[in-house]
């Protein structure tokens, strides 16, 4: 049991970022994580794992994938048993297990969908397979009572995040690849609050989006490749 019951995080394997990327000298092997939500409505994955990619991709990446069937199994539930799915963006280490999820509602925002389809964005099969079904939204949009996407824009154009609603008036917020790890969304929080404050210029930048996670005031915010659970100061 964990303070984000009924959330359960889903380990979904790994891939090596290159140090190229990285912006040092050494590669940095980070997580994929999905996570599982039990609302009275049913379940929703949110995230399905990396797919399957090119040779190039593969050897850029080198990833290590659990298979989403062996990570649902060890939280006691089978695919069949996934009522909805929301991807926070539609590149592959995100949407990778869709296709085993067909016939099962997919939400995307309209955006993040519309940039998918035109090619060189992710893989083709991904995106539009046999029996895939959208579920498109424009905006933040409650899918099911107390769980809500809302657009956070940056990593992709159509990054979308989570927020799920819980006893005692403390909301988890999934946020994807928003941020890529805990301390950067930290530091976007706090350049916000020195904004606010009046601090002196020159003072970093942070997205508009935080604006609205700000009023739904999340108790924890989780991520797709850091396992480092943000938290408020008390």
């Amino acid at each position: 049991m964990t303070p984000m019951d009924p959330i359960r995080r889903l380990d979904l394997g790994y891939f090596v970022r290159p140090a190229v990327e990285v912006g040092g000298p050494e590669p940095r092997v980070e997580p994929v994580l999905a996570y599982l939500v039990k609302r009275p409505e049913g379940l929703l994955l949110f995230d399905t794992g990396i797919g399957s990619g090119d040779p190039e991709t593969e050897a850029h990446y080198r990833p290590v994938r659990r298979p989403l069937p062996e990570a649902l199994a060890a939280a006691g539930v089978a695919v069949s048993d996934i009522d909805l799915v929301v991807n926070c963006h539609l590149h592959f280490d995100h949407c990778g297990a869709n296709p085993l999820l067909a016939g099962t509602p997919v939400v995307a925002q309209s955006a993040e969908l519309a940039v998918a389809r035109r090619g060189g964005y992710t893989f083709d099969e991904l995106v539009d397979f046999p029996g895939v079904e959208y579920r498109e939204v424009d905006g933040e949009t409650e899918v099911w009572p107390g769980v809500r996407v809302l657009p956070t824009p940056g990593h992709s154009p159509g990054h979308q995040s989570l927020l799920v609603d819980r006893s005692g008036g403390r909301s988890v917020l999934l946020a994807g690849q928003a941020y890529d790890f805990a301390s950067e969304y930290g530091q976007a929080v706090l350049a916000r609050r020195a904004a606010l404050e009046g601090a002196a210029a020159p003072l970093p930048g942070y997205p508009a989006w935080l604006d609205r996670v700000a009023e739904a005031q999340p108790r924890w915010v989780l991520f797709a490749h850091d396992q480092a659970v943000w938290e408020p100061a008390s």
